[in-house]
């Protein structure tokens, strides 16, 4: 019974907050990276992109987003530009957004031993 609940997923995870996105479209971008390397087929594109299989299947059934390293990773084997690969996709956001913890100082706790 506990090996049958793995392959359900979780109902409570959260869509991904590019999967929102009405011109998200992973199929896209996954297919144009295959023709333009002449792959043959997803299993070759996972092996070019150094991911395992699974990765370019949750990705195609929209269960995993590309990040921001398969993003780059694809970058270095293509040379097209981020911009290009994420328009690809329909990824229309400006930036991408960290979230508030990211980017601030860590607050500076005074030790015992200093005081």
């Amino acid at each position: 019974m506990a090996n049958q609940q793995r392959h359900h997923p979780n109902p409570q995870q959260q869509p991904h907050e590019l999967s929102s996105q009405p011109t998200y479209n992973p199929n896209l971008l996954l297919d144009t990276l295959r023709e333009r390397m002449q792959l043959k087929n997803d299993a070759a594109l996972s092996r070019a992109l150094e991911v395992a299989p699974p990765v370019i299947s949750k990705i195609r059934h929209r269960t995993l987003p590309v990040g921001a390293s398969l993003l780059i990773r694809m970058h270095e084997v293509t040379q097209m530009s981020i911009r290009d690969l994420r328009d690809l996709m329909g990824d229309r956001r400006t930036k991408y957004r960290l979230s508030d913890a990211q980017g601030k100082p860590k607050p500076v706790i005074e030790s015992a031993t200093q005081k």
